[in-house]
């Protein structure tokens, strides 16, 4: 991925990940393959009621703005656009008609999309609605210290301690990371200006960051950073052949007012459920009964705990009242 005459390391963590996923034919913007769900699986890869989850989210967001002429969606991160698709087709009629769609993405639009979706390289500015980021922040580039230095790394993954931390960085740890002098700790700061940014496009509506997350009072004493290829977790190599990615301090990230709830605890909410349907119906309507029992699979994955129900949601609501 580093080319020749390029330096090559070693760099910065921070460095070395903008390369390897967003650079020339980094892992999130080449345009062949099947893109990032060629590698991992999200929860909106892991069933559609995901997308029907974040439909209803809007459509109360809808509902607190007191329906606003235009409505906007803004999907971050959006990959493929396999979750603006999803919800755009879960929206009921009252809904549908006003929704202004964005896919926030670095990688090049992809062939078929919807067309009403515009497909931006950043977030547009002013909007009102829903402003929905699943699995962005974790790749947000960072840096990694250890022993109280920065890490360095070379393309071919190997490492090395760089100068002591200062400055801004050093104010960072010392508030969000106990302990960080002793062990490894990954600085979070960039994830806090990046959603900072993000949410701060929204004029009113909500802002929505879901991610692997850690709190203040559990962070990992040797950090999380990690790859990912091709289903497998994979050494943390940033030469663009795999994702890169380190779990997130949404509580840092949190601005005044925030909302910190689990995965599960938010599509429960939203009407999410992994019950089994009852017995009866499996004589009263076979088809249904398997279709349901279907979906129950599907959303006890989804809210799974010690899985996908342990993610992080942070909620971030400008000009209107908790809707979730």
């Amino acid at each position: 991925m580093w080319t020749e005459g390029e330096e090559a390391g070693p760099v910065r963590w921070h460095r070395a990940m903008e390369r390897a996923l967003y650079g020339p034919g980094g892992f999130y913007v080449r345009p062949e393959g099947p893109g990032p769900a060629g590698h991992f699986r999200t929860s909106v890869h892991a069933s559609g009621l995901y997308a029907g989850a974040v439909a209803a989210l809007l459509e109360r967001v809808d509902e607190a703005l007191g329906r606003p002429e235009r409505l906007a969606f803004v999907d971050m991160a959006a990959g493929r656009g396999e979750l603006v698709t999803g919800v755009l087709a879960a929206l009921g009629p009252q809904t549908a008609g006003r929704v202004r769609p964005y896919a926030v993405e670095r990688a090049a639009r992809p062939a078929g999309l919807d067309e009403r979706v515009r497909w931006l390289p950043e977030p547009p500015a002013g909007v009102t609605g829903l402003l929905f980021a699943n699995e962005w922040l974790d790749n947000v580039p960072l840096d990694v210290t250890e022993d109280g230095r920065y890490v360095l790394v070379c393309a071919d993954g190997a490492e090395s301690p760089g100068e002591e931390v200062t400055g801004a960085d050093l104010a960072w740890l010392e508030r969000w990371w106990p302990g960080w002098r002793t062990g490894r700790a990954e600085i979070g700061r960039p994830r806090d200006e990046a959603w900072a940014a993000a949410a701060g496009c929204l004029e009113r509506g909500l802002a929505v960051a879901v991610d692997y997350a850690h709190a203040r009072d559990a962070r990992p004493p040797y950090g999380t950073l990690t790859g990912f290829r091709e289903g497998r977790e994979v050494r943390p190599v940033p030469d663009g052949g795999c994702d890169v990615t380190a779990h997130v301090a949404l509580d840092a990230c949190a601005g005044p007012g925030a909302r910190l709830l689990t995965q599960r605890e938010a599509l429960t909410a939203l009407g999410v459920s992994g019950s089994r349907p009852p017995l009866t119906l499996a004589s009263s309507d076979p088809t249904a009964y398997v279709r349901a029992l279907s979906a129950a699979g599907e959303a006890a994955e989804l809210t799974a705990r010690g899985g996908l129900g342990d993610f992080g949601w942070l909620l971030e609501g400008r000009g209107i009242g908790s809707v979730l």
